[in-house]
């Protein structure tokens, strides 16, 4: 069989080192080379894969490359690139399941730590939404809106319909800036705002917004932005409803002056 596939002696003692010590004794163009095999069983598939490790930089940096970068090193194909994007959404579909259900998230680090594998290295902005029952146990996790390179789009309506079919009483919320700095933009400002005014009007609490960035995050509830905006919203409801104090008892001064009644 060697005689026939010089490359299947070489496959085979990466099979089995895995298996004995699985993917801490590897380079990363040996992950990528045993991930090659998928697509191309019969095929030596080292030098593609060390190739796209010189090209892309990383492991990481290759399993969140689209089908068109990776087809541009030689020797890599539809299969290959179908198998790799195959591994990493069922990858981040396990971490997904593995963490509904459980009280995992305790800090803005812990759900960094969990979704930087599935948002680091997006080329486009990408909004989740964390929902969560009263003991903080994670319900559901969901992707409301894709955006383009610098602005996602999102709508307080679609979080507060989305918390109600989860029958969730509070939320985090998750997105990632391409550029690789987590430092929140004006508009990142301003939705996290309208979105916790409106968890107030629902009654649904907001935990957190945190931006993922290249290693890094910004968690709008450790800079203290969250609970500014809680008292924001407080103070508002609170003018609002001595303005609305006010309007009526001039009301009511202007019917009395005219001889009406209540």
């Amino acid at each position: 069989m060697n005689a026939e596939n010089p490359a299947e002696g070489h496959r085979q003692r990466l099979r089995e080192k895995f298996l004995k010590s699985g993917l801490g004794a590897f380079h990363d163009y040996e992950i990528v080379e045993l991930l090659l095999t998928l697509g191309s069983p019969r095929r030596d598939c080292k030098p593609p894969a060390k190739e796209l490790i010189q090209k892309l930089g990383s492991l990481k940096a290759v399993l969140a490359a689209s089908d068109d970068e990776l087809q541009q090193v030689k020797g890599v194909g539809p299969n290959n690139s179908f198998g790799i994007k195959l591994v990493r959404e069922v990858a981040s579909q396990y971490l997904k399941e593995k963490a509904v259900g459980k009280q995992v998230f305790s800090s803005a680090k812990e759900i960094f730590d969990y979704l930087y594998v599935s948002m680091d290295g997006l080329k486009k902005e990408v909004f989740k939404v964390i929902y969560l029952d009263s003991q903080n146990q994670v319900l559901g996790i969901e992707e409301l809106s894709q955006g383009t390179v610098d602005a996602s789009f999102v709508s307080p309506r679609e979080v507060v319909e989305g918390a109600i079919k989860h029958h969730a009483t509070a939320l985090v919320f998750v997105h990632n800036h391409p550029s690789g700095s987590p430092r929140p933009s004006n508009d990142d400002r301003l939705v996290t705002r309208d979105l916790v005014y409106t968890g107030n009007i629902m009654q649904i609490k907001v935990l957190d917004h945190i931006i993922i960035g290249d290693g890094r995050y910004f968690s709008f509830a450790a800079e203290g932005l969250i609970s500014e905006y809680q008292t924001d919203f407080v103070n508002l409801k609170m003018r609002g409803t001595s303005e609305n104090k006010r309007r009526v008892h001039r009301a009511k001064a202007g019917r009395e002056n005219q001889g009406e009644y209540l």
